[in-house]
């Protein structure tokens, strides 16, 4: 699903709502959330899971093409957990969500 998916869901669920208030209401909660991370704070969303940021210290890496050693600066990236009612929800029944390759035959 991507954002604009996104949109039109909760915008078919909320007919009373127009579509680009909804747009910019999703706008500013992501915006909120990245604001919040780049800050180095955690985001929760209880149920859903939490939103961090972890340091990946600078370290020597290898180029896989022609194997010679390349230093890698630090960075830090974003990392999220699930909540437990998420992974609950995911592992019941089925076993987890459906592929669209599943149908597939070779």
């Amino acid at each position: 699903m991507i954002k604009s998916e996104l949109v039109q869901k909760i915008a078919a669920q909320n007919p009373h709502l127009y579509q680009r208030d909804i747009e910019n209401i999703v706008n500013a909660i992501l915006g909120e959330v990245v604001a919040a991370m780049a800050r180095g704070d955690r985001v929760e969303l209880r149920g859903f899971g939490a939103f961090s940021v972890k340091n990946r210290p600078a370290r020597t890496g290898r180029n896989p093409r022609t194997g010679a050693h390349v230093s890698v600066d630090q960075k830090y990236v974003p990392f999220f957990k699930t909540g437990k009612e998420m992974r609950e929800r995911l592992n019941r029944d089925s076993g987890g969500p459906v592929g669209d390759d599943e149908d597939d035959e070779d």
